[in-house]
């Protein structure tokens, strides 16, 4: 419950950072555009109103224009030019003759938005210094960033919304391989552990029993030593096995490979079982036509082919055939392993690659299986960037078939 409740907290951290990140890009995103968009609105604006401070006779090209003129003390000079406007509201636009030749906003009587810039003139006719200040309305541009900004607030709260779906649902198929993974390591562990746990708890039992006797001869007790040493090999064979996973779930094992005349190569592997077979009255026939030299791990290839064998051999009765098969087949060379056997259910078809499963596990541990055999064999063909899968033999038994 413990470990669900840690991964559960990691799903809504990650879901949270994910929307956090998508929240924040479409924010720079708006950002970006609503700027971009207030830059292209007043730039012809921006244009305009310096042209108008080079030239005054140009002044009367833009209706939105107001042309003020002013003394040195600010008061305007030019009312009567200005008509109405001048009785509305134009006294009441600030005015700063510190800041000259620069663009500027300011809004009046909280209703009315300007562009404007002041410059520094000389009345000839008056021989004094007067200030010329231009502004031009910018109302209809104001109202259209204001517009723009609705939109991109809607646009924003949809996708807001609908990231802190996608989020949720990203961190879930993100954490799903993370999840089994999790759950099938935890099992190899409590699966490693207790496998290991089995032959030493009966390697300790024996040489307790062999410590409250300690005057027995060693034939008295032939049976127990035995059972230790055979306990022992076992779990150095299981150490083994469990390294060589570990090692290439690390992507540390590395492959020797060299070419290898596949045929002659299954043949040599073959041979010492063909007799093996014989003595437990069962048949073991070779139909080898790949004819092809391939580049491989002859080590590993050969742990492959024996791992296969053994379980072939174990599970067949007497009288009963093993087939070792090759041909070349749509550029690959493929190897086939059939038995006449027990076979296998097709529900155990689906987990027999699985680290430590076991078809009959009664049986597998009178045999010696440790239940990583076939996970082994297939970690190998996958090494070699191949293929191996289990089916029916006909008219019964079973079929490996591995494609390199």
């Amino acid at each position: 419950m413990e470990e669900k409740k840690i991964l559960r907290e990691q799903l809504f951290k990650n879901a949270f950072s994910t929307f956090i990140t998508f929240t924040i890009l479409v924010i720079i995103f708006n950002v970006v555009i609503y700027k971009r968009a207030e830059s292209l609105l007043y730039e012809e604006i921006d244009e305009e109103l310096k042209s108008l401070a080079d030239n005054e006779t140009a002044l009367v090209i833009n209706p939105r224009s107001i042309y003020i003129v002013r003394d040195t003390e600010g008061n305007i000079i030019n009312q009567n030019s200005l008509g109405r406007l001048y009785d509305d509201y134009l006294d009441l636009i600030e005015f700063d003759k510190s800041n000259l030749n620069n663009i500027y906003t300011l809004k009046v009587n909280d209703e009315y938005n300007y562009r404007g810039i002041t410059t520094m003139a000389y009345n000839v006719k008056t021989e004094e210094v007067v200030y010329i200040q231009l502004l031009t309305n910018v109302d209809g541009e104001i109202q259209t960033l204001h517009n723009l900004k609705t939109r991109l607030f809607g646009m924003s709260l949809m996708i807001i919304t609908t990231s802190m779906i996608i989020s949720y649902f990203l961190s879930r198929k993100t954490l799903a391989p993370i999840l089994e993974n999790y759950k099938k390591q935890t099992e190899f562990v409590q699966n490693a552990a207790h496998e290991l746990r089995t032959p030493l708890t009966i390697i300790q039992a024996k040489q307790q029993l062999l410590l409250q006797e300690p005057e027995s001869k060693i034939i008295d007790k032939s049976e127990d030593i035995n059972l230790t040493i055979n306990e022992t090999r076992r779990l150095g064979k299981l150490v083994k096995e469990l390294m060589l996973l570990a090692t290439a779930d690390a992507n540390k094992l590395k492959l020797q490979k060299e070419p290898v005349d596949i045929d002659k190569f299954l043949k040599e592997i073959t041979d010492p079982y063909v007799e093996y077979a014989r003595l437990q009255e069962k048949t073991l026939s070779l139909d080898l036509n790949c004819n092809k030299t391939i580049n491989i791990s002859p080590n590993k290839i050969s742990q492959l082919i024996i791992i296969l064998l053994d379980n072939a051999i174990k599970y067949t009765a007497e009288g009963e055939e093993i087939k070792v098969s090759s041909f070349h087949k749509d550029g690959k060379c493929v190897i086939e392993i059939s038995d006449t056997g027990i076979g296998i259910g097709d529900e155990q078809k689906k987990h027999i690659f699985e680290r430590f499963y076991r078809a009959d596990k009664a049986r597998s541990r009178e045999t010696g299986g440790t239940g990583l055999g076939l996970s082994i064999a297939q970690t190998i063909v996958k090494l070699h960037g191949g293929s191996i899968k289990v089916s029916d033999n006909t008219p019964k038994g079973t079929k490996f078939t591995i494609r390199i």
